[in-house]
């Protein structure tokens, strides 16, 4: 994918030396981008902006100075500046071609398609135009199927897994139904407040009659001793 740039006409004269010029910042940066320095070139075109900063030149080149960098988000910021301050056609068709190629390094195919018909509308006949707008289109059909296989698998691994938790939900009701229930313990009737007061009255009167029996037995067994008294010490 080629990426297009736009020149300044440099003009040379024979002059003291000075602070450099708009022109030959954009000059100098043009130099070192196609040399490939392309952190030097964005350094110079980001000075001349600083002199100019409604500069054309300024922000198409700095927005390929960007992409060349990877910094594809910044550049199409500046591409779209270029186009807004543009009243030239070329321009604006070579600026929405690039902004296709940023689109298009991010795999972002919708927007790239949409950036390189708008290039068109200003420049029927660019063949590269028409060519990556095949390609993303293309490419854009492609990441739809692979989402849509990607949603039907997860949408399948999600249905074994429900059916396996309900195959095995079914199979834990199945093992409660063939165990017997568990033996429920019944707590005994405790006995009333009554019967407590006539269980304890019954064996008040059992301990009466026992004591009253040994009484009977005491009174025998002393009844018996009086009887039978021992002897006496003699008489002298």
């Amino acid at each position: 994918m080629k990426i297009l740039v736009l020149a300044v006409a440099t003009v040379l004269v024979c002059a003291p030396a000075t602070p450099q010029s708009v022109r030959s910042l954009v000059h100098g940066g043009n130099n070192e981008y196609a040399e490939g320095k392309f952190t030097d070139a964005e350094v110079n075109y980001r000075k001349a902006l600083e002199k100019e900063a409604e500069l054309v030149q300024g922000h198409f080149n700095l927005g390929n100075a960007l992409h060349k960098q990877g910094k594809n988000e910044e550049a199409v910021r500046q591409y779209e500046q270029a186009i807004a301050r543009s009243v030239d056609a070329q321009t604006k068709a070579n600026g929405y071609y690039n902004i296709g190629n940023s689109f298009l390094s991010q795999q972002q195919y919708q927007q790239a398609i949409q950036a390189y018909v708008e290039g068109l509308k200003l420049k029927p006949d660019d063949a590269d135009a028409k060519y990556n707008l095949s390609y993303a289109l293309n490419m854009l059909k492609q990441q739809e199927q692979q989402q849509q296989q990607q949603k039907q698998n997860k949408d399948k691994n999600q249905q074994n897994k429900d059916d396996k938790n309900q195959q095995q939900n079914q199979q834990q009701q199945q093992q409660k139904q063939d165990q017997p229930p568990p033996k429920e313990r019944q707590q005994q009737p405790q006995p009333s407040a009554q019967q407590q007061r006539q269980m304890s009255k019954e064996q008040a009167e059992r301990i009466l009659d026992v004591l009253k029996n040994s009484e009977r037995d005491i009174q025998k067994k002393l009844r018996v001793r009086q009887a039978v008294r021992p002897k006496g010490e003699k008489d002298w």
